[in-house]
Formats: C-alpha cells, structure tokens, sequence
C-alpha cells in the first residue's frame, strides 16, 4: 500500500472570522451557456436567503461574457422552475422553459422582453434552437404521470400496472410562433437530442417502453426533422450520453461506458457514421472519464474528469489524441456538460465551486478562464479540506478530507466515511456553505466534532474505463477494501481516531453502509439512505431492472447466484453496528421495502436500528422539511454512538 497526501502537508484553510459568513447569502449559477461568439453568458441564477427551510428561486440571467455585468433578467413565471436556457445562433435570444405542476411553457427572451411561445400540458425540458433560428425543438411528455427521471417520485402505484407509459418525444415549433408539433414516435421515450447542422433531423438517444427503466438499453437515432421518422444509427453495447454531430453532418459523437444513472456522465468518446455503423472508442485508454462534448468548427471539444481535476481538452477526432487546455480541482456546471464552449471552441464559461470556495462563473479564451461574477467574494471557507490518494491491489484511488479549519492540539477526532451513490459517479469538490446551500449535512457533521471522508474507491468515475469497470459483479469486494485502505490513509494525515468510526451513504452508497455494516466491525455507528439489501427481491421491486444487467453481467432470473452473494441481507447476522435507515415513500429506484427488509432483520437480531420513510419523496429527499429532519437525525445518530 502507498500512501500520498497531494494538497501539501497541511490543510488547506482560510482564516475564519467568528460569525463572519453567518447571515451571508450566497448567489448560486446553474446551465450556464456561452453564446457563440463568446461575449455572453446566460445562467439561471438564484440567492439563497440563509434561511433554513426557504429555498432559492432561479431566474434566467444575461451577462456580459468579460465583465460579468448583468445585462437582462428574465422570470415570466415567478413560481416556476425554469430549465438551461439556449441561445438563438444570432446570439440575440435565448429560449428555455418553465414549468409548474402539471404544465411547461417555451419562452423566447432578448433585448428585457419575454413571450411565451407553446405550452405543454404535462412535463417538458431542454429547448434548443435550429441552425438557422427559425424553429425550436424541445422535449415534450403530454399527460406525464410524473417528472421525468428514476430519481423522481413515482408515480403510484395502482390500477393495471404497465399498460401505460409515459412518452418524452421531441416537439418543434416556428420561432416565429405557431402549433407545437411532436415529432418523434409516440412508442419511444428520447432522452436527449441534438439538431443536425443543416436543420433537417436530429441525432438522439431513445428507448421503447418505460422512459425510467429503458435509458441502459438506448439506441442512437436520427429523427427526421419533417416526418419525424426514426432510423436507428447504432446499438451501442455501453450507455450512452450527449449525442453531437459534426459540423460537416457526417460523424455523431457521443460518451460511452458503464454508467449508473441518466445525468450521471462518464466514459471514453465513441464517434459513429451519422448514416449507420459499428461505433468506434476514440479513446479507449484515456486515464479519465468524459463528462462533457461539443463538436464545434475547430474540432472536438470536451470536459473530463481526470482524478481530482475538471479538465478541458481537445480531442483528435481521427486520432482520439487529446491536448489538455484547463484544468482545476473544482465541479463544473455548463451547457456541453461542465463548460459551455463558443462556436468556435477557443472560448468558454462555466460556474464552478471546491469545498472552500463558493460559487462563481468563470469565462475567457483557452486556456484562461477568470472569475467574472463577485456575488460569493465575502463568503468564507468554513471547513478544511484534504485531496488524499493511495494505492490499493494495483489500483489508484483518490478522495477527500473534509474537517475543521483549526484542529484542536492533541485531540483524536471521530471520522465518518460517506460513500457516493452510483457507483459509476464520483465525489466532486461542493462548497460547504454556512446555510442550507451546498452539502449542509457535511457542515454539520463537521460542527459536531468529526472528520468526514469522501472516497472514490474502485466503480468511481475518474481513473479510466477500467476503474470504473473494476467492480462489475463485485459490489461490497474490491471498492470496500479500497475504502478501508482509504481509512488508513486519512488517519495518516489527520487526528483521526479509527477506533471511533462511522460509515453513511446513499443509493449505492446506501447499499455499501449496508454491505459495510454485514461485512466489517470497523465502524461503531451508521447512516444508510435509499440503500438495497436484497438484490433478488430488489429485481422484482425495483422501476430500473435494467442497469442491473451491465453491472452484474446477467439479469437475477439467468443467474441468480451473483445477485444473493452480493446482498447484504446474506450476511446480516454478522451486523452488530447502530444503524439508521431512511428512504423516500415513492422511490422508483430504490424502493421503501428494501429499507424495511434490512431494518426489519436488524431489529429480529437486536441491532440498534431506526427507519424513516418520508412521505411522498422519490430517490433523492427534496422537500426542505425533511432534509432539515434528516440532517438532525443524522448528526443525533452518529452523536448517540460515536
């Protein structure tokens, strides 16, 4: 084993003045879109007031791309959630939409003025505009049932199940203003699109059947533009994300590779014939994971994340040689993924945030990028934070430490691992506000007098395709003990006492506090969030059987055995740890019944154990009553045993 610490001997912190940051509020930026010559920004923007319970409302903000100044502010619906904005090829308009309950409305901003061009009666997102301006295109679900995506409560569960589906097609309609036409077949859910360069078609990612369970299995498409037939360009045998054609129409781009939930990108980039063909992995022994593509008229431009850097880079499109052109520890949010690139692909601009600074938007001329948004400036580092690798069998992990700025002299403190979900994601840099923004549940923990460490063990995003791929029919193997040896590896370079533990995570790293608790008398107390404790019953439950099979190499009907080996309800007798559950009512994922089944178990062995199943909430817990109740059970658990 080889231990490193790469931020230098000593925390990195910023001097702290008591109370300084506590009532400050702090300016958030999301979809941030470079227009194509570069000197525009359009973001949606919000100030979170630092009130607990009170979140922010995003508008749709215009800025000058060099100096940040604010030329125009658009909120035609100011109780709506508004989608990533789009700019006109003219650069003069931007479109986007907004949507409340059960409808979304397309707007058309520029010059302070803004029209609603169509409603859809249901849920619709990612407005786009043709080459030559003259149309829209937007994704349209008429009638949804619910939001769209896994992650978001399902609907419920009655009448005869099946025998209706939700449909996401792709809709147009005349710049000018007319009839909103869906285009795409009603019998295939699109997940993203991309216009061709002469404005005749789109090249897609599309599955038949139900939209939450089929984007593992998507096919790349062309839809034509006018009849809205659909041709298949390729089967790829890896998800697929971000569609993009070649400036000539010739070539489709798109990232590929072993990915665990839609929006969760990561993987090499494959280039295919837009007119059909076998797909061809540009770069196959790239050390890193493409987050990020646009094909503008100087070439292939894209994001990576490569180890504990957001990277830019240029990427051959003959070759897969690749040129890095910026790169920083930080997370981005940009329209081509975690930048926005100009036509040309020389300039660009993001929002970007680490763990000590807060938000901003950057932008300029490659290889220079420099903040131009001041907002967050008086907002201070709250925590310290460690960048720490090792090596583990071979492999090269990496995570991060995240404690207080001034450790005590002498004092040991208590640790807690938190596991990202996934797994093929990745812990990536957040600010750690003073309030309810950022990863409050870090912050507090961090108050409560404990270290909290963040691997990216073996399945992570970061390292390559064959990290990733490293713990296919292996969950709870290779990645615990690559955490474990992370453990070692923090004590190492903190005051750490590993004899006071704890482990918490969610998703999948909810199935790994599971797993972690069956499997190893290390940790004294844990958190398991929408985790999964029988992957033969989960088979049945669950809404998404079908990224399972990417994963475990078989569906559980063809081989079980592979999926009773890796459930930690096969070893539960072995669990002696204090462990809190909680899940959300309608989780299409991760249903409620996994949760029950392990802490049902628990309670039959006399293990200390509670469950919270929140009403109403789908995968990821988003009413701010309840995240506000979780965090208190959380730091209340961990305080009781630790």
């Amino acid at each position: 084993m080889r231990i490193k610490a790469i931020a230098g001997a000593a925390f990195l912190a910023a001097t702290v003045l008591a109370g300084a940051s506590a009532q400050a509020a702090q300016r958030d930026y999301k979809a941030v879109a470079l227009s194509a010559d570069g000197t525009r920004i359009v973001a949606l923007e919000g100030t979170d007031a630092n009130e607990p319970g009170r979140k922010a409302h995003p508008v749709v903000v215009v800025r000058d791309a060099r100096s940040g100044k604010v030329i125009n502010e658009y909120d035609p619906c100011g109780h709506c959630a508004y989608d990533r904005p789009s700019w006109s090829p003219d650069g003069r308009s931007v479109a986007f939409v907004g949507s409340e309950q059960g409808s979304a409305a397309l707007y058309v901003a520029g010059n302070g003025r803004t029209r609603a061009l169509a409603t859809v009666k249901g849920v619709a997102s990612s407005a786009r505009w043709s080459p030559d301006g003259s149309a829209l295109a937007l994704l349209a679900t008429v009638g949804a049932s619910k939001d769209t995506g896994a992650t978001a409560a399902g609907a419920r569960l009655v009448g005869e199940i099946g025998s209706r589906e939700d449909a996401q097609r792709i809709a147009t309609v005349p710049a000018a203003g007319g009839i909103l036409k869906l285009l795409s077949p009603a019998d295939t859910f699109i997940y993203e699109y991309d216009w061709t360069p002469d404005g005749k078609g789109f090249v897609a990612t599309g599955a038949q059947g139900n939209g939450d369970n089929n984007w593992w299995v998507a096919k790349l498409a062309h839809v034509d533009a006018a009849t809205g037939a659909l041709r298949v360009i390729a089967s790829p045998t890896t998800q697929l994300n971000m569609p993009r054609v070649s400036p000539d129409g010739t070539t489709v781009a798109y990232i590929g590779g072993l990915m665990s939930d839609f929006g969760s990108i990561g993987g090499d980039l494959f280039t295919v014939p837009l007119a059909g063909g076998e797909p061809h992995n540009l770069t196959p022994d790239f050390k890193g994971s493409f987050n990020g593509l646009a094909w503008k008229r100087g070439g292939i431009v894209a994001t990576a994340l490569m180890g504990d850097q957001l990277t830019a880079l240029t990427v051959d499109a003959q070759s897969g040689a690749t040129q890095r052109l910026w790169s920083a520890a930080v997370t981005g949010y940009g329209a081509d993924g975690r930048l926005s690139f100009s036509a040309d692909g020389t300039m660009a601009a993001g929002a970007i945030e680490d763990f000590t600074q807060a938000p901003r938007i950057v932008a300029g001329r490659l290889p220079q990028l420099d903040a131009i948004t001041h907002d967050n400036d008086k907002l201070i580092a709250q925590v310290a934070v460690r960048n720490v690798s090792w090596t583990n069998e071979g492999f090269n992990v990496q995570g991060w430490l995240v404690g207080p700025l001034q450790p005590a002299a002498g004092k040991k403190y208590p640790m807690i691992v938190q596991v990202h979900g996934g797994p093929a994601s990745a812990v990536t840099p957040r600010y750690i506000a003073a309030g309810d923004a950022g990863n409050p549940t870090v912050r507090e923990l961090v108050n409560a007098g404990y270290f909290v460490f963040m691997p990216n063990p073996r399945g992570s995003f970061g390292q390559g395709a064959a990290f990733t791929r490293a713990n296919r029919r292996d969950f709870g193997g290779g990645d615990l003990r690559d955490i474990l040896t992370g453990v070692d590896a923090a004590a190492l370079v903190a005051p750490v006492d590993t004899s006071r533990l704890g482990l918490m995570g969610h998703s999948y790293g909810g199935f790994m506090t599971m797993w972690g608790v069956t499997h190893s008398q290390r940790f004294k107390a844990a958190v398991a969030g929408a985790g999964v404790a029988n992957w033969i019953s989960y088979y049945g439950q669950n809404g998404i059987d079908q990224w399972m099979v990417p994963f475990f190499g078989a569906t559980m009907y063809d081989d079980p055995a592979i999926y009773r080996h890796l459930s930690p309800i096969e070893s539960v007798k072995v669990a002696k740890t204090p462990t809190l559950i909680y899940v959300g009512e309608r989780d299409v994922e991760t249903p409620a019944a996994q949760s029950m089944e392990f802490w049902h178990a628990l309670k039959a062995l006399n293990v200390p154990t509670s469950l919270i199943i929140y009403e109403d909430e789908g995968h990821g817990i988003r009413k701010p009553a309840h995240q506000q109740d979780l965090r208190r059970r959380t730091v209340e658990w961990f305080n009781r045993y630790l």
